[in-house]
């Protein structure tokens, strides 16, 4: 591991190079035999098991079950709602041949699941006694992808999606603002990532959807990264595909219809925005690993501590494991749960089975300290939450340097070639002016943010009247 951590690029020269470099030396993924497709090793596996399972727990305290739905879906379902096929035509897989058989009806395999499931819906639902209806299920989606990037753009990647049919609007939407409340709370207490949340433009919604809320993350090189998106479908599907109830008056409506999802993507994110040129430093709250603990050498009473500290960090619920000295040289261990970004190291050596202590070095500033065995399951809890508290202050602090207002498209050009980052600007929300600043910038409309209050101004790019301020960024 010593020569692969020379063989690191520095993420501070070339972030890019850094980042597929890491998450293979960090053994988080690597690449599949098929174009587009990434495996997951254990431990970036382990992380999303850490997403899901706090991700898993709010979506259930709301009321939402989960359920699988089949992986192929029948062409003719997918072409009911015209927006949504004309949005994923160009990314589908499609099974034109099973069993050595040519299929009398294509299969397209799952792009999202609106469609497979609200056919469902449309026999599930007759009455208002059956609404809401809400489920999620944890899965895998197929995108042909024809540009992709390790966790940020795979051609499958894995996510949640969740799915809920209403019998008002009004519980519909407050579905949708709690789904993306949710997912910001997950970014910002999981992964120590703040964020904007923020309506999506006409051009830049879930296709088939009315409205599209976002979570907009800031990456190191100044580009946004789309970090989850929650929809207010309206009426669009549950029309398509006869989704109706007998309300309480015994009139026949159509149901209000939300989706949602979180993808593994997130871990993308995640791997940008706290590296370091030395490798990643893991929020402690997402960590597989909270403290690794390193014996210096072979030797019993080493040994021996080093067991008693992982049990008493264990018994203080606190994610550790041990890296024996039989395995490499101190040095060696040392770099490899630094490249992995563990955000503390538990150091053991003679000096400190003498003393009854441990050396504690914390991955994020290299702060070394001392503590007594009998203060552990204490103190170490107290560390870890300050390593991420400090991680989030970073970031935010980074987000909010790099959230510039501009008033005219010069200065709009100028900021953005010079500085990168959000930038604040008045646009008309006519798409010729969107399309024209995509063009010519490769910046696109972010979000409107929901806090964003109503004013009188004019199009950063036309010089019509405008009345709210838009963030705009490059985006991966």
């Amino acid at each position: 591991m010593d020569f692969a951590k020379r063989d690191l690029p520095k993420r501070s020269e070339n972030l890019s190079e850094w980042y597929n470099r890491i998450i293979l030396l960090a053994e988080l993924a690597d690449y599949g035999p098929a174009k587009g497709t990434m495996i997951f090793r254990p431990y970036g596996f382990a992380i999303w098991e850490l997403v899901q399972k706090e991700l898993d727990a709010r979506i259930k305290e709301h009321g939402v079950a989960n359920a699988y739905f089949p992986l192929f879906i029948p062409e003719s379902l997918l072409k009911k709602e015209e927006a949504h096929v004309e949005g994923f035509s160009p990314e589908l897989a499609v099974v034109t041949i099973g069993g050595g058989e040519e299929l009398k009806e294509k299969l397209v395999v799952r792009p999202t699941s609106e469609t497979i499931m609200y056919e469902a819906y449309a026999r599930w639902i007759h009455s208002w006694r059956d609404l809401p209806l809400m489920i999620n299920q944890w899965n895998n989606v197929v995108r042909w992808e024809k540009r992709t990037y390790l966790f940020l753009r795979t051609t499958e990647f894995l996510w949640q999606e969740g799915h809920t049919a209403h019998a008002t609007h009004e519980d519909a939407w407050n579905t949708v603002t709690w789904a993306i409340e949710t997912y910001a709370k997950v970014y910002r207490e999981l992964f120590a990532l703040p964020g904007y949340i923020g309506m999506k433009s006409e051009s830049e919604k879930f296709a088939g959807a009315d409205r599209t809320l976002t979570y907009e993350s800031l990456m190191p090189e100044g580009k946004a990264l789309q970090s989850c998106t929650s929809h207010d479908l309206g009426q669009n599907f549950s029309k398509t595909f006869g989704i109706s109830f007998q309300n309480k008056d015994g009139v026949s409506e159509n149901v209000w219809q939300t989706s949602w999802g979180f993808s593994t993507r997130s871990i993308g994110g995640l791997i940008m925005a706290h590296g370091d040129d030395a490798g990643l430093r893991l929020p402690p709250r997402i960590a597989p690993v909270q403290v690794i603990v390193l014996p210096v050498r072979e030797d019993q009473g080493i040994t021996d501590l080093a067991a008693e500290v992982e049990r008493t960090l264990k018994d203080a619920g606190v994610r550790a494991a041990t890296d024996g000295a039989d395995r490499d040289s101190i040095g060696s261990r040392i770099n490899t749960w630094e490249l992995r970004g563990v955000p503390l190291r538990a150091e053991i050596g003679a000096k400190e089975v003498e003393a009854k202590s441990v050396t504690l070095v914390r991955r994020d500033t290299r702060e070394k300290i001392s503590i007594p065995v009998g203060e552990l399951a204490k103190r170490v809890p107290e560390i870890l939450e300050a390593i991420q508290k400090d991680l989030y202050d970073q970031a935010e602090a980074f987000l909010k340097e790099n959230t510039r207002t501009v008033e005219n498209y010069t200065e709009f050009k100028e900021v953005l070639a010079e500085k990168h980052g959000f930038l604040s600007a008045f646009w008309c929300e006519k798409e010729s002016c969107e399309r024209a600043i995509k063009e010519e910038t490769k910046a696109t409309t972010r979000c409107l943010p929901l806090d964003q209050k109503e004013e009188q101004g004019t199009c950063v790019y036309c010089g019509e009247p405008a009345k709210h301020r838009w963030l705009f960024a490059q985006a991966y």
